[in-house]
C-alpha cells in the first residue's frame, strides 16, 4: 500500500458536506482525510444501492438473484434434461457433439424464448448422457461458430488436439458431502496460497486427489488454518497461472474431475482448514472457441466495446460492469462456486486493474484525489454488491482483495460505506523486504524504516501480510531464500557443510517471517513450499524453456531430509505459527512498538502479552540488552537461533528474566543476551494471551 501520509498530504480540496442532508459515511468519519471527498462516497453507495435495485427489481433477494447458474447451462431435473443460453445477437444456437455424431440436427436446435436473447431447449432422459461431449453451433448474422457454453459447469480438453468440450456431467454416484457446512473455528486466516497443479515433485501436472491425500497433511502439520488455491476456474494456457480464464463455471479439468475436489474440500475441512480460490472477475481470455469473447458474434456481449474492452498489457476483456447480464453472470459465478463446491471465500484477483480506468497503470497512487478520478464507478459497485451476495448465502465466508493502489473503504464493511471485504492484502510488505535485500547491505537496514513499513497500513481495515507469495517467486524473479543465499543453495544446503552465506540466509529468513507475522495486521499468507525455503523459482512449460515442468513442481523431498537444512525453516515456521495460534497473536490489536535502534538494528515491540526482540545486525551481538516490560518474570518461547532451527545456540532454551528497573530505557524492564542475527519471543507466565 502506497504512504498515507503521502496521500493525505498532497489530498486537495475543500472538505464537502453530505448533501441534501444525508449522513456522512462511517468510513469518512474514520478518517478525517477521507472528509473531502464524502459527497463521492455518499454517490458510490448510491449507486450501488441503484444498481442493486435495478436488478432485483425490489421483489426479491440479491443473493437469490445471483442464482443464474441454476437457470442456464445444462441441467437434468425432474426426468428431463434442460439447457439455457444467453446469446442475444445469436440468429440460431444448436448442440453438436457425440450423441449425435457432431451434426446440425433439428432436434438438437435451441429455441429462442425471449426478446433478451434467451435460448432454451429441453429433451427426455434418454437424450443425453453423463460424460457425453458437446459444443454450441452459434450462428449471427454474416457469420458463425463453434463456442464452448458460458455457463458450462464441466470442459475437458483433448489430450492429442488439445481442443477443448463441454461435457455432459452427471455422475451416478455424486459426492456425498461428510461435512456440508464448515464452520471455522478461527477468526483470523493463516493462509497457504497454493496450486495443485505444481504440488507434487515430478515434472508433470498434479491432481486434485493427490493434493487430497500428499498436501492436505502437511499443510494441517505445518500449522495453517487455511488454503487458499490457485487456477481453480478453467484456462486453456496452463502457464498462465489461472489468471486467463475462458470458462467461469468450469473447474480446470487438468486436475481432476468435479466430485475429486469435492472430495478435496471436504478433505480440507475434515482438517480444521477453510477453503478459499482466486477468482478472477478482473478480466478474461481473449478466446472466442472456447471461451465467452465475441461468444454471440458481437464483442461487447460481456464486455466493453471498443479499446475500453481491450486490456493490452494483459492481452485479455475487460468486463462491463455497468451492464444488468454481465452482473448476473458473475454474481452467479459468486454464489455457484459456494453453491457447488462448498467452498470458504475468495481472493478477489487484479482488482486494481477493475477499479480505474487505466488499470492501475504508471500511477503511483500517492494522492486521495487518485482514489475518485478516472475510477470505474460500476466496478466498485459490482465489488460491494458481491461481497453482499457472498456474505448473505455464506456468513462465516472470507473474502480478500488484491489490490495495490491502497484505496480507502474495499475492506471496509457496507454499512460504514466500504466495498465489504473482510481483509486486503498488504502488498507493500513483500515489494519492501525485496528492496532491503536487494539494494541495502545488512549492516545499513534501517530497522525504523521497517517497522513503518511492516505497519503502513489503514487501521480501520483488516490486512493480510506476507514476506513473499507466487508473485515474488515467479520466473524472472527469485524467492527470499534464493537471494539470501544464492548459489551456495547447489552444494552448501547439507547440516554437515554449510557456509556462511547459508547460515546468513537461514537466520535472515527465519527473522523476516517472525517479524512480518508479528506485526501483520489481521492475516497471514505463505505460498506453497517457501516456509522451508524452496529454491528457486516458478517457470510453468513453455516454448522458452522446452515445455519444462521442472521450475513447476514441488520439492517436498528436500523439506522431509533431515541432512538438508531446508528442514529447520519448516520446523520454524510450524513453531511460529504454533505461537500465533496459542496466543491469538492476530486476534489482539495491541501491537505496541517499544524501541528501535538503528545503529544497532534492534527492534522491540509487545503484542497479545508477548515480546518480540529482535537484532538484525550481522556482527553486533549484546550481552545486556534492555528492553521495557512490564513488573515480573518473563520466559523464553521462541528463539531463531535454537540448534533445532539451524541456529547456533547461544542461548540456554526456556530461561527466564526478571524485571528490574532501568536507566535506559527508564522504567521497569529486562535485559537479556541477543546475539547478532536473532529473533527472541517471551513470555510473562500468568499474563494472559
Amino acid at each position: 500500500m502506497a504512504n498515507p501520509d503521502k496521500k493525505r498530504a498532497r489530498a486537495s480540496g475543500a472538505a464537502q458536506g453530505p448533501g441534501q442532508g444525508r449522513p456522512l459515511p462511517k468510513i469518512a468519519l474514520g478518517d478525517p482525510y477521507l472528509l473531502p471527498y464524502a459527497e463521492r462516497l455518499s454517490e458510490r453507495m448510491r449507486r450501488t444501492r441503484d444498481a442493486e435495485l435495478r436488478l432485483t427489481g425490489g421483489r426479491t433477494a440479491l443473493k437469490d438473484f445471483a442464482s443464474g447458474h441454476e437457470y442456464f447451462g445444462l441441467h437434468f431435473s425432474g426426468g428431463r434434461w434442460v439447457f439455457r443460453e444467453w446469446a442475444p445477437n445469436a440468429a440460431a444456437v444448436l448442440l453438436t457433439g457425440d450423441f449425435n455424431g457432431w451434426r446440425e440436427t433439428p432436434d438438437f436446435a435451441l429455441n429462442r424464448v425471449s426478446d433478451a436473447g434467451v435460448w432454451e431447449r429441453t429433451w427426455p432422459a434418454g437424450a443425453l448422457r453423463h460424460g457425453q461431449l458437446y459444443k454450441l453451433r452459434m450462428r449471427w448474422s454474416g457469420g458463425g461458430g463453434d463456442r464452448l457454453p458460458a455457463w458450462g459447469r464441466r470442459m475437458v480438453q483433448d489430450a492429442h488436439t488439445r481442443i477443448f468440450c463441454a461435457q455432459v456431467w452427471n455422475p451416478p454416484e455424486p459426492h456425498a458431502w461428510r461435512i456440508p457446512r464448515f464452520r471455522r473455528d478461527f477468526q483470523s486466516p493463516l493462509i497457504y496460497e497454493a496450486h495443485v497443479g505444481m504440488a507434487q515433485e515430478e515434472g508433470r501436472v498434479g491432481t486434485f486427489a493427490e493434493f487430497r491425500e500428499r498436501v492436505i497433511p502437511r499443510i494441517a502439520d505445518a500449522g495453517y488454518n487455511t488454503i487458499q488455491l490457485m487456477a481453480v476456474q478453467e484456462h486453456p494456457y496452463y502457464g498462465s497461472f489461472g489468471y486467463h480464464v475462458t470458462n467461469f463455471f468450469a473447474l480446470s479439468s487438468r486436475f481432476g474431475t468435479p466430485e475429486e475436489f469435492k472430495a478435496l474440500v471436504d478433505a480440507a475441512h475434515a482438517a480444521g482448514l477453510a477453503v478459499i480460490m482466486d477468482i478472477v472477475h478482473s478480466h478474461a481470455a481473449k478466446n472466442e472457441v472456447e471461451g465467452i469473447s465475441r461468444f454471440d458474434g458481437t464483442l461487447h456481449q460481456f464486455f466493453h466495446q471498443g479499446p475500453r474492452g481491450n486490456h493490452e498489457l494483459w492481452d485479455s476483456r475487460c468486463f462491463n460492469y455497468g451492464k444488468s447480464e454481465v452482473l448476473h453472470f458473475l454474481l452467479s459465478n459468486c454464489r455457484f462456486w459456494l453453491d457447488e463446491y462448498n467452498l470458504d471465500g475468495f481472493r478477489f484477483d487484479g482488482i486494481t486493474s477493475m477499479l480505474y480506468f487505466h488499470h492501475g497503470l504508471g500511477s503511483a497512487f500517492t494522492s486521495y484525489d487518485q482514489y475518485f478520478d478516472g475510477v470505474d464507478e460500476d466496478a466498485v459497485s459490482y465489488l460491494t454488491l458481491a461481497n453482499k451476495v457472498i456474505h448473505s448465502v455464506r456468513p462465516g465466508a472470507i473474502t480478500v482483495a488484491e489490490d495495490v493502489s491502497g484505496m480507502p473503504g474495499l475492506a471496509a464493511p457496507l454499512e460504514k460505506g466500504g466495498a465489504g471485504f473482510d481483509y486486503r492484502l498488504a502488498m507493500g510488505v513483500p515489494d519492501y523486504w525485496i528492496k532491503l535485500i536487494k539494494h541495502e547491505r545488512d549492516e545499513d537496514w534501517h530497522v525504523g524504516a521497517l517497522w513503518h513499513e511492516l505497519t503502513n497500513r489503514r487501521h480501520d481495515e483488516k490486512t493480510v501480510s506476507y514476506a513473499e507469495s507466487h508473485d515474488q517467486a515467479l520466473v524472472g524473479d527469485q524467492t527470499l531464500i534464493f537471494r539470501l543465499i544464492g548459489s551456495d543453495m547447489y552444494t552448501r544446503m547439507s547440516v554437515r557443510n554449510p557456509s556462511l552465506a547459508v547460515e546468513r540466509g537461514l537466520a535472515l529468513h527465519k527473522m523476516i517471517r517472525l517479524v512480518t507475522l508479528g506485526t501483520a495486521g489481521h492475516g497471514y499468507l505463505n505460498f506453497m513450499g517457501n516456509e522451508f525455503g524452496h529454491p528457486e523459482w516458478i517457470d510453468f512449460p513453455r516454448e522458452g524453456n522446452n515445455w519444462s515442468y521442472h521450475y513447476a513442481r514441488r520439492q517436498w523431498s528436500l523439506r522431509d531430509d533431515p541432512l538438508l537444512s531446508y528442514r529447520f525453516l519448516a520446523d520454524f515456521d510450524r513453531e511460529m505459527l504454533v505461537l500465533s495460534r496459542l496466543f491469538r497473536l492476530l486476534d489482539h490489536q495491541d501491537l505496541r512498538h517499544l524501541s528501535e535502534h538503528c545503529d544497532d538494528a534492534t527492534l522491540a515491540f509487545e503484542r497479545a502479552g508477548l515480546l518480540f526482540l529482535f537484532n538484525f545486525h550481522p556482527s553486533k551481538s549484546f550481552a545486556d540488552y534492555p528492553a521495557a516490560a512490564s513488573p515480573g518474570e518473563y520466559q523464553l518461547i521462541l528463539d531463531t537461533d535454537a540448534k533445532c532451527f539451524g541456529g547456533q545456540g547461544r542461548l540456554a532454551p526456556n530461561q527466564r528474566y526478571v524485571s528490574m528497573l532501568l536507566d535506559s530505557p527508564p522504567g521497569p524492564g529486562i535485559r537479556v543476551y541477543l546475539p547478532a542475527r536473532t529473533a527472541i519471543v517471551l513470555y510473562k507466565p500468568g499474563r494472559p494471551g
